[in-house]
Order: C-alpha cells, then sequence, then structure tokens
C-alpha cells in the first residue's frame, strides 16, 4: 500500500539568511523520500495538507495570515530560542516529520479576531492572531477609547491605548502590560489598557463570543490601530468593531511538547537564580 502523497507549503523569515536555507533543504529532502510536494512562499496554497514556518514566532504570524480561512495546520520550526507558537528546534525537523507522517501529534485550534470599522476602512488585512491594539500616535496626549461589549457600555479607558487580545497574544504585547496568561482553550478575550490614567484601570477577561465596540478619540484627530504589529492610521472619531473571525488557526503539536512545559521555559520558571552564579 502506497503512503499517501502530501504537499506542504514553507515560509521563512528570510531566506538571505545562512541557517534558513540549510533548513529548507533538509526539508526538502526529508519530504522527497516521502514523495510528497513542496512549494517554498507560493502565492497558491489551496491544495496545501500542511504549512511550515520557519523562523520564530514573527513569522508564524506571517505564516498564520497568508493560511487565514484555509485553515492549514501549521508546524512551527524555531530558528531562535524556543517559541509558544514555532516550538519545533531544527535538529528536530526529521523527527518532527517523523511524528506527522505517524499520526503523532495533535491540533491546537486558535481564535483569531476580526476589525471592522463604520467609517475609515482598513487597507491591509483586518485579523489578527495575537491581538488588536489601539494606541496613541506618536508623543500625542492619551487617547479616549469608550468601550462597549455586546451593546452594553463598559468604561471610557483615558490611555495610552487598549489591547484586545486572543489566548494566544496574551504571552505578548497584553503580558509586558501586566495582562494576565490565557491559555488556548480558554475560549476568551482579554481588554488590557496601555498606561492608563486611573490606576484602577485594569486587565478585563470576557467570552471571546463577545462583540467588542470602540468609540475612539484624540486631541490629534487620529489614532492607530494595530493587528499582530501592523499598524494604521484612523481619523478621530471612528468606531471599531471587534469580534471573533469565523476560522480558527490550526497548530500542529507534538506529544513531547505541551503548553505549559513551554510557559516554564520561556518564562524561566522555577529557575533560581542563586544557582546560576
Amino acid at each position: 500500500m502506497s503512503e499517501e502523497k502530501l504537499k506542504f507549503v514553507v515560509f521563512g523569515n528570510d531566506y538571505r539568511k545562512e541557517d534558513i536555507a540549510p533548513c529548507i533543504q533538509r526539508i526538502e529532502q526529508y519530504l522527497a523520500q516521502r514523495h510528497a510536494l513542496v512549494q517554498v512562499d507560493p502565492g497558491d496554497l489551496e491544495e496545501a495538507d500542511y504549512a511550515i514556518s520557519i523562523g520564530g514566532d514573527g513569522t508564524f504570524l506571517r505564516t498564520a495570515k497568508k493560511v487565514g480561512e484555509l485553515q492549514i495546520p501549521i508546524i512551527g520550526v524555531n530558528m531562535g530560542r524556543l517559541g509558544f507558537l514555532a516550538d519545533v528546534l531544527p535538529s528536530e525537523i526529521e523527527e518532527a516529520l517523523d511524528d506527522i507522517y505517524a499520526g503523532n501529534y495533535f491540533l491546537e485550534n486558535h481564535t483569531v479576531i476580526r476589525v471592522e470599522t463604520d467609517g475609515e476602512h482598513l487597507v491591509g488585512y483586518p485579523c489578527a492572531l495575537n491581538e488588536v491594539a489601539v494606541s496613541k500616535r506618536d508623543t500625542a496626549s492619551m487617547i479616549s477609547i469608550r468601550t462597549y461589549i455586546n451593546d452594553e457600555f463598559l468604561v471610557n479607558y483615558q490611555a495610552d491605548g487598549l489591547i484586545v487580545t486572543t489566548p494566544t497574544g496574551s504571552t505578548a504585547y497584553s503580558l509586558s502590560n501586566g495582562g494576565p496568561i490565557i491559555i488556548p482553550q480558554s475560549r476568551s478575550l482579554c481588554l488590557t489598557p496601555v498606561a492608563p490614567h486611573s490606576l484602577n484601570m485594569r486587565p478585563i477577561v470576557i467570552t471571546d463570543t463577545s462583540v467588542i465596540k470602540l468609540e475612539v478619540e484624540s486631541r490629534s484627530h487620529n489614532f492607530l490601530v494595530a493587528m499582530d504589529g501592523r499598524s494604521e492610521k484612523l481619523v478621530g472619531g471612528t468606531q471599531l468593531t471587534i469580534r471573533k473571525a469565523p476560522y480558527s488557526i490550526h497548530v500542529v503539536k507534538l506529544m513531547n511538547r505541551r503548553y505549559f512545559s513551554t510557559l516554564r521555559e520561556k518564562l524561566m520558571w522555577g529557575l533560581d537564580e542563586r544557582q546560576r552564579k
């Protein structure tokens, strides 16, 4: 009985880097032995069975953007330190592909959020895997963000910005602003203010079925909205609606990779500094 012929698409953060080309070559050599089809940075992903992201979590986010609604499972190969999304090390590539062909993996579904505007339209991709962040421009005065959850008024944030994060993004920008760590399966979102005028303003966790509406005002008459770091300028008074996208991103996780072990290693929990001296 012949082995199923699979199609893999490969994306890298910078193909000019010395460590990227050998990594892609190893993947191509391995998959050639499996009689699989491999395409590097293709334009058409329709028939792909798996996407391989080679870089870090930033590269993974760009790969997720390209995969979009196709929901192709993504394998993250991390060329730097261990990542939350890209957690396969280059030395483990062949072993990881062996496990994938053997079915020794599971798919972790990650929520995507989408931004809609009632006035000025967004130019770029309106979805985010990590977070949507509203912020002031440059050194302008703080902005006012009147916030509603399911059409119920929550609060008027006076702050440098507001982060609406998914569980995936909870360990990124939101965490650096005091937001909580949220596990991927929690089905929740979090609103984290950035440098709020009032110290009583704290992050709030809501269900991911909630519809968030933001009315943003600024003395400079404009503000920034960023989807996974891709910023666009909008006119003050523009209303944003943020809701769960109708699709999720499927992340390939090997059986020896678990969220909490990655969390401990990435954040160095339990590390005794005295033992390093």
